[in-house]
């Protein structure tokens, strides 16, 4: 049984109750949560706040970057641990798991350098004042934390809101908390202040919702459908407090006819597959200039065909979706799509010996998806790719540009002068110019706009948002 971690401790939740964690690569329980409810969730504040108070927000700047370097040196060594735990707890592959653990391994690093960088600044105002900024920690940060990259999150999020001095209360999704619930525990015995970072387990109506409404929290980030992340804003706007959201994307990868295709190729593959296509920036509509849109889509239906999903273990092309319904929702998408008449160009396979209780999806890529059909409009967040083609460059922009989301985008051309147009005319929070991800971009600002949230993670634009700024002006005659 694992149990909620609060002031660097082990701690049973008070309903008794318990979820069970399940092994997506043959759908077998192999371990239990606890289903934990407002009163865990407040035992959590009270503890942060302590912290805030007395330990972790007591110390200087200085220090805490050196304590968030003793951290990320620990998770290193304990990186096989967790990529393990990750594996199992979500079905990712091993290679992908283990990207995982080296990514909070850098979050740490990055943040831990920052932390003494956060500085305010002089203002010039009236003859005999002085005034000057700083910046302070909000307090107690809460955060809810999705399933499909549990340690990333946790890494952006987490780590630099404990950079600006704040302590956390972690939600993470009942379907993935094995891995931060270790790493709690690893910050604990580094020497990390108790309350500085609690995880509490459970489920997102009961602790989720208690975690939003609590009003010991100063500040929330979310990372989740727009549904629930409306929700989260409304709850958070009754007592005035700050939100970072980012609610996924439908993000397009736009191809020109003179892109290297041969570069293209790997990186649109990998875009939709990495995690079994459960990407907030996957990149899951592919826009190709009308030119080579028949040769692009033979190569890509050839790639797609030799695609293989199987359990985690195996190490393949990618591993099981999440859990059974949401296997069931991509089936819906693709059931609607052959209904619609829309045209399958190939399809991955399943491992001949994958579990028969594992939640597999093969990759499927399809062309001609109209622009207004609900697959190239909404979040599939399985392997699935939806092709178009566009006229010219203002067709294309037309293109990327009609959903509701706008967190990534990648452009494919030789053109210098159509990079830097089209970088300014699409509408999303990343523009990858003949690349995709940028290697995961532990130092880039990342978030959306329109439905893909607001505010930024990653980089020391995340440290903003973590902090509150303060004028404080002198006047000295």
């Amino acid at each position: 049984m694992q149990r909620n971690f609060i002031a660097n401790a082990s701690v049973a939740s008070a309903s008794g109750r318990s979820i069970p964690v399940l092994d997506p690569s043959d759908g077998q329980s192999f371990d239990d949560l606890q289903r934990s409810d407002a009163s865990d969730i407040d035992a959590a504040v009270q503890a942060a706040r302590a912290s805030a108070n007395t330990g972790w927000g007591t110390l200087a700047a200085a220090e805490r970057g050196r304590m968030l370097t003793r951290l990320s040196q620990t998770v290193a060594a304990h990186a096989d641990e967790l990529a393990l735990l990750e594996q199992r707890d979500c079905g990712k592959p091993v290679k992908q798991a283990r990207a995982d653990a080296a990514a909070l391994v850098r979050y740490f690093e990055f943040y831990a350098g920052a932390c003494d960088k956060l500085h305010g600044e002089t203002l010039p105002y009236l003859d005999g004042y002085s005034v000057f900024t700083w910046r302070e920690p909000h307090g107690v940060t809460g955060h809810i934390i999705p399933w499909n990259y549990p340690m990333q999150i946790f890494g952006r999020s987490v780590g630099g809101a404990l950079a600006a001095g704040n302590t956390c209360v972690v939600k993470p999704a009942e379907d993935a908390c094995l891995s931060l619930i270790r790493v709690a525990q690893l910050a604990a015995e580094v020497g990390f202040p108790a309350g500085t970072i609690n995880i509490v387990t459970g489920y997102g109506h009961e602790v989720g919702d208690a975690l939003a409404r609590h009003d010991g929290i100063d500040h929330i980030s979310f990372t989740g459908s727009p549904k629930v992340g409306t929700l989260i804003q409304q709850v958070a706007a009754e007592r005035h407090c700050p939100v970072t959201l980012e609610l996924g994307g439908k993000s397009p990868q736009i191809v020109f006819a003179d892109a290297d295709l041969d570069a293209v190729l790997p990186t649109v593959i990998n875009a939709i597959v990495q995690n079994a296509g459960q990407t907030c920036s996957a990149g899951s509509r592919l826009l190709v200039e009308q030119s080579i849109y028949e040769p692009l889509l033979e190569r890509l239906g050839k790639a797609f065909s030799a695609l293989r999903a199987g359990p985690a273990a195996l190490d393949l092309d990618l591993g099981p979706l999440i859990r059974q319904s949401q296997l069931v929702r991509v089936g819906e998408f693709l059931a609607q799509a052959a209904k619609d008449g829309i045209t399958t160009v190939a399809q991955g396979q399943i491992a001949a010996d994958a579990p028969a209780g594992g939640f597999y999806q093969a990759p499927v890529l399809l062309r001609d998806v109209p622009v207004a059909h609900r697959l190239a409009q909404e979040e599939v967040f399985g392997p699935v790719l939806a092709a178009m083609a566009f006229r010219d460059e203002d067709h294309a922009v037309e293109l990327a540009n009609a959903t509701q989301f706008g967190l990534v985008a990648g452009v494919w051309t030789r053109d210098g002068a159509r990079q830097f147009r089209m970088a300014r005319r699409v509408r999303s929070g990343q523009v990858f110019i003949n690349n995709y991800g940028a290697g995961g971009g532990v130092e880039l600002p990342f978030g959306g706009v329109k439905s893909s949230g607001y505010g930024r993670e990653k980089g020391f634009e995340a440290l903003l948002g973590f902090t509150t700024l303060k004028t404080v002006a002198v006047r000295h005659g």
